[in-house]
């Protein structure tokens, strides 16, 4: 319960926080924020860690002096595109060994099967989206790893829908954080930002239960 309280706090005061880091650790700052995104992105275990939120306030403090911009702009697109690529190949590797017993309930080779074929036809799409959905951007490459999405194809959305997804809040928050109206209501800003990342996975879950009824 701690950690989680943590996390949330982390995630609404991300303005106060990435400012005492910054101050702390100077350009080491640099390394935590590319841990944080390549663990973010390359792990089924850490979805919870900040990633829209932390890009845009990454791009407010740029637009003060903290950062380059196009350096860590670029930094946080490598670290995003290693981790999914890391979490792909765990999927690959894994996926085979524990998806083996014909009538497992819960590693049954049908789901293997299933989410090969759902990647032939959805995987691009589904590679590129994810970057904007979190939790979903997390197990996106795991999936795509069980399923054997070929690794060329995989990495070109994953390139593509990271540097879109990168761009978009670093350059939405160099350009738009501090403003004033934004500045002083940050943390509902950054709030609002988590709530719309979430809210196409929430509306997915929602018509898939309609669809079940």
């Amino acid at each position: 319960m701690d950690i989680i309280l943590f996390f949330f706090d982390f995630l609404i005061h991300l303005d106060k926080h990435l400012d005492v880091i910054i101050r702390t650790y100077g350009t080491w700052t640099y390394a935590i924020l590319i841990m944080i995104i390549f663990c973010e992105t390359g792990f089924v275990v850490t979805p919870f860690l900040p990633g829209d939120s932390l890009l845009f306030a990454v791009g407010t403090f740029a637009a003060l002096g903290s950062f380059q911009v196009e350096w860590i702009a670029l930094a946080l697109a490598l670290a995003a595109i290693s981790g999914d690529t890391t979490n792909y190949w765990i999927g690959r590797y894994v996926g085979p060994k524990v998806f083996y017993k014909e009538k497992s309930v819960f590693f049954n080779r049908e789901y293997l099967d299933r989410t090969r074929a759902f990647y032939d036809r959805h995987g691009a799409k589904t590679v590129s989206i994810a970057r904007f959905m979190p939790i979903v951007r997390t197990f996106a490459p795991f999936v795509a790893g069980i399923g054997r999405m070929p690794y060329p194809r995989f990495l070109f959305f994953s390139v593509a829908g990271t540097i879109a997804w990168i761009s978009t809040f670093i350059f939405g928050g160099y350009f738009f954080g501090n403003i004033p109206i934004v500045k002083s209501n940050f943390t509902l800003v950054v709030m609002g930002i988590i709530l719309i990342s979430v809210l196409p996975g929430f509306a997915g879950y929602l018509k898939h239960r309609k669809g079940k009824k």
